[in-house]
């Protein structure tokens, strides 16, 4: 029976001839083989709980690259192919980010500006050598708006700041800076890198930064791609919360949250190796 395989498997002969040459009924051959087959499905069939169980708590937020690497970290191992195909049996469909366009920020005020310093010959090695902000739009019920003020370790992708109101002040920026300084240890020459934002340029912004020893970065005008990472950073955000409109300022406070939460603790980065912030951090040699 092996050689009628290895002869099947070579496609010298159909199964048709090797039966009738071999005189041997087909549904002998084909029941010798479905042992294979069935390990297959049982595989499969033992694979899907777990394959639904993590795309369902993510959200939908993961595809079959990132669910294999989950699968590891819990000693199974699974190829991205049966993954896909378990995801396509079960018609589990991942959230697909849209295409990214950075835009410029037209920011006209009489506070000056900070140089570019990110145009420097220079590589990250370690968290707290490069923090970026960038300020974005929450959309609220009845056609208003909130603000949102992010700072993000450009290092390890950790969310180490953020700030939430509805006005657009330098207290916004200068609230997610003060969560940042709180939950962090400087021990290097932090850079901090935003756009031209007046919020940015504010006197009392500019004053903790000095206090705290960072020196400060920003986007030359009209360059679109300086500040490109936080711009593309918010855009995962609102396409992965699927964000319409909240109800409330409080609403919107406790998702964001809850999402800054699972980013840095749940979500893995491809860039990080498919680790998470946490992990990478973790991971890191030297103080944290």
């Amino acid at each position: 029976m092996a050689a009628a395989d290895q002869i099947v498997a070579a496609k010298t002969a159909s199964v048709a001839e090797v039966c009738d040459c071999l005189a041997i009924p087909r549904s002998i051959f084909y029941e010798h083989r479905s042992p294979s087959t069935t390990k297959r499905e049982e595989r499969t069939q033992r694979l899907t709980p777990f394959v639904m169980e993590i795309f369902w708590k993510h959200r939908r937020r993961y595809g079959s690259r990132r669910i294999v690497d989950d699968l590891a970290d819990r000693g199974i191992v699974a190829c991205r192919r049966t993954v896909a195909n378990i995801m396509k049996t079960q018609g589990l469909h991942a959230i697909q980010p849209k295409s990214f366009k950075p835009k410029t920020t037209d920011s006209r005020h009489k506070l000056g500006y900070s140089p570019n310093l990110l145009l420097q010959e220079f590589s990250l090695t370690a968290i707290n050598q490069l923090w970026v902000a960038d300020i974005t739009y929450i959309p609220l019920y009845g056609k208003r708006f909130a603000y949102l003020a992010m700072l993000m370790d450009r290092y390890s992708r950790r969310l180490i700041g953020w700030s939430l109101d509805l006005t657009m002040t330098d207290a916004l920026v200068l609230s997610s800076l003060r969560v940042a300084l709180r939950s962090r240890q400087l021990h290097v020459d932090l850079i901090h890198h935003s756009d031209r934002g007046g919020q940015y340029a504010s006197n009392r912004f500019r004053g903790v930064l000095r206090r705290a020893s960072i020196r400060q970065s920003m986007s030359r005008a009209a360059d679109c791609y300086a500040n490109a990472f936080m711009e593309s950073c918010f855009g995962t955000i609102k396409t992965e919360l699927e964000m319409t409109e909240y109800e409330s300022m409080q609403t919107a406070d406790r998702e964001l949250a809850e999402y800054f939460a699972y980013n840095n603790r749940d979500r893995k980065h491809s860039s990080l190796g498919y680790q998470t912030p946490h992990q990478f951090e973790t991971n890191q040699p030297g103080p944290k």
